[in-house]
């Protein structure tokens, strides 16, 4: 049987109430289409202030996912788009700048990561230094270990507003597919059924870092 994404919301309603106090997680119809930036860990920005220039800074978000600003302290940057971080950054001012305008640019990317978990020899983290494909991944984290179902791979990728969006992907080796992976996917590899990807979403979100955020139940989550 493959993951069909009707199926895994059935196998997911008990993981769902555990991950987000909702009684199902639910997936947005899988699409191509490019979501808008967000900010990451690790990515140099400037914070320009144009009618205070003594107080524009170049700096790299930390690991926290928060930047800090002279007079006002920090302001979180990770997961959040540029827009949304001078509109936090203008108002963070309001009370110290008479014309509090913020412009940030980002000036270089951090560490493209991937997240690679379930039946792998060595899953966790993996830092992509260019173009990578979702078997590739699999051979970073140590190939499929031979309980692993290779055809029925679930590949979980943010999309446009910060929806989770599942496809199955079938990774047998040359009959499979080659997918990009993008910043922030995740991979899971499953032995058998629908509950271990349940079970996997479940343990996640103590697992990784700021830059995997999904909404789950309709309800923001920052893993």
């Amino acid at each position: 049987m493959s993951i069909d994404r009707r199926l895994l919301l059935l196998g997911l309603v008990g993981a769902g109430a555990m991950v987000s106090g909702c009684a199902e997680i639910g997936f947005a119809d899988w699409t191509e289409m490019e979501p808008e930036y967000v900010l990451y860990p690790g990515d140099e920005i400037e914070i320009a202030t144009p009618t205070a220039t003594e107080l524009t800074r170049t700096q790299r978000i930390g690991p926290d996912g928060r930047i800090s600003l002279p007079l006002v302290g920090q302001i979180m940057a990770a997961d959040r788009t540029i827009a949304e971080v001078e509109a936090d950054a203008s108002a963070a001012y309001a009370s110290q700048l008479r014309r509090p305008v913020v412009e940030v640019t980002l000036k270089t990317a951090g560490p493209i990561r991937v997240w690679v978990g379930g039946e792998v020899r060595t899953p966790g983290m993996i830092e992509m230094n260019g173009d990578l494909d979702a078997y590739q991944a699999i051979i970073q984290a140590g190939d499929f270990l031979p309980t692993a179902k290779q055809g029925e791979v679930a590949l979980i990728r943010r999309g446009r507003g910060g929806v989770r969006m599942m496809r199955a992907a079938d990774l047998r080796p040359r009959r499979g597919e080659v997918i990009a992976l993008r910043r922030g996917d995740i991979i899971f590899v499953p032995r058998s059924n629908l509950s271990e990807v349940a079970n996997f979403v479940s343990l996640i979100r103590n697992a990784l870092p700021i830059g995997f955020s999904y909404v789950i139940g309709g309800q923001y989550q920052s893993f």
